[in-house]
């Protein structure tokens, strides 16, 4: 087959164009940079991640995007944890109580007691019979009414601004057939006068902040129906 002369010049001159392309150009190895990243200003790295083994690396996940493991089941710390030292009579006690009660909460009746103290303190001290007998045994409630009694008959009040419990521990527990017993130790602050009908000072001091220690008892049925506990035992120091 012959050759047009006109196609022999254009074979000639696409060759000479391939090989200087080529020489400009030169040939892919595998080597080269990667393109620049037009926004970044930097090389696309997502080909530099890859090893060239074809394994991707996989560095451990951070903390916010790591799947969390199923926790581990934890046994419950006992309720009485902080109050009582484990193995005590204090805490076998305690376990006594919420075993025939489960309303019983140690924290919480540490709590709610600290409430009756500061009540039975106030109602004390203003006279007020009505509001001490739903929070007093009858016998503690006949010491403290024959006490108010014998005060005001005297011409005497008492003046007292309750400052505040400054702590309120756990002694004693014990559960005795139905009939649960707590024991507490208060400490509080108080100021507290015994004013004659004339305003003079009989007893105590209108000024002074004085810290007193009350060590009750609180007592209750736990078959009742009446969630309440009440009083059944006082002493003072301080």
């Amino acid at each position: 087959m012959s050759l047009d002369p006109l196609n022999i010049l254009l074979l000639a001159v696409a060759l000479v164009v391939f090989w200087r392309l080529r020489a400009v150009l030169g040939t892919r190895t595998g080597n080269e940079r990667p393109p620049v990243d037009p926004i970044g200003g930097r090389a696309d790295d997502s080909q530099q991640d890859q090893p060239k083994t074809g394994k991707v690396l996989r560095f451990p996940p951070s903390a916010e995007s790591e799947t969390p493991r199923p926790q581990e089941t934890e046994a419950m710390p006992p309720a009485w944890t902080g109050l009582a030292e484990p193995g005590s009579a204090l805490a076998n006690g305690l376990d006594q109580i919420m075993a025939r009660d489960s309303s019983f909460v140690p924290r919480s009746f540490v709590e709610g007691a600290k409430l009756a103290y500061e009540m039975i303190i106030e109602a004390y001290a203003k006279g007020d019979k009505a509001a001490l007998k739903n929070l007093l045994s009858k016998d503690v409630f006949d010491g403290f009414a024959a006490a108010i009694d014998k005060r005001e008959a005297a011409g005497q009040r008492v003046d007292q601004r309750f400052v505040g419990i400054s702590s309120a521990k756990l002694l004693s527990a014990s559960l005795s057939g139905n009939m649960a017993a707590v024991t507490l130790e208060f400490i509080s602050e108080l100021i507290s006068a015994t004013l004659s009908k004339a305003g003079d000072v009989v007893d105590g001091d209108s000024r002074e902040i004085r810290e007193v220690t009350d060590v009750w008892t609180f007592e209750r049925d736990v078959t009742s129906r009446n969630p309440n506990w009440k009083l059944v035992s006082t002493q003072a120091s301080g």
